[in-house]
């Protein structure tokens, strides 16, 4: 008695990959250059998280602490919450507590933190101008390609003579179109990661500045001391010397 065994279903050998080369090669070298383009911008963003994420960017907590710390006269609390952080605020105030602490003057004190943070901003900031050149020029590519197409597909339109196809001329527009929408899908991510990024750098250089001001205006947050004067005011009008 013979079965019937059940063949197994042929799998589709049309899959996204072959789609998107089929797109890539629709697009032509300004889809390539597109995708070269999107890959650099993606491994600069990779890299950029790694080095906000190992910098603790957006941890204030610790800095705060410290100086209520400072502000209570407590130093020795104040440099164990900085000693160890990564975070740059944390540095610039361990610097400045400790610079505050020998009675060093404060214009050579505020000079080596100003150094100091704008090196740290340069660093947090490398890379920034690659990414505006690529969301930019990602568009204007695109737009590029997207003549191109559309000369390309007026040209076998003309060649075709009295013989017009309409699908010949709708086939060359929308693989025309292609690399506007390609060039858009790469520009539009760039564009919001990169303003991201510069709000993170633009408020930890507000963060620098307000914690270090903490620092140097630290005497303004003690309790006043009440002093009872022990002698009346020593003024003397005209007349009065005048009497004596």
């Amino acid at each position: 008695m013979e079965t019937d065994t059940a063949l197994p279903a042929e799998v589709p050998q049309s899959g996204f990959f072959d789609e998107f080369l089929s797109l890539i090669d629709a697009g032509g070298p300004v889809v390539i250059l597109l995708m070269a383009l999107s890959l650099v911008a993606l491994t600069i963003l990779i890299v950029k998280l790694f080095q906000f994420r190992a910098a603790r960017i957006g941890d204030g907590a610790r800095a705060q602490q410290a100086i209520q710390h400072f502000r209570r006269g407590n130093l020795g609390e104040a440099i164990s919450l900085t000693e160890n952080a990564k975070n740059p605020v944390c540095h610039l105030l361990l610097i400045a507590i400790r610079a505050r602490a020998q009675k060093l003057p404060d214009a050579l004190i505020r000079e080596e933190l100003e150094r100091q943070a704008a090196e740290v901003l340069e660093s947090l900031r490398s890379w920034f101008r690659p990414l505006e050149v690529i969301a930019s020029l990602a568009p204007l590519l695109g737009l590029f390609g997207t003549v191109l197409g559309m000369i390309s597909a007026f040209q076998q339109l003309e060649g075709a003579g009295n013989k017009v196809n309409p699908a010949v001329l709708s086939g060359g527009i929308w693989e025309a179109l292609l690399t506007t929408a390609v060039g858009l899908a790469v520009a539009i991510p760039t564009v919001v990661f990169l303003n991201w990024l510069e709000r993170k750098v633009d408020r930890l250089a507000h963060e620098m500045d307000t914690v270090v001001t903490q620092v140097f205006t630290a005497d303004l947050f003690t309790d006043p001391v009440a002093v009872k004067p022990s002698e009346p005011p020593v003024l003397r009008t005209a007349r009065t010397a005048h009497a004596g």
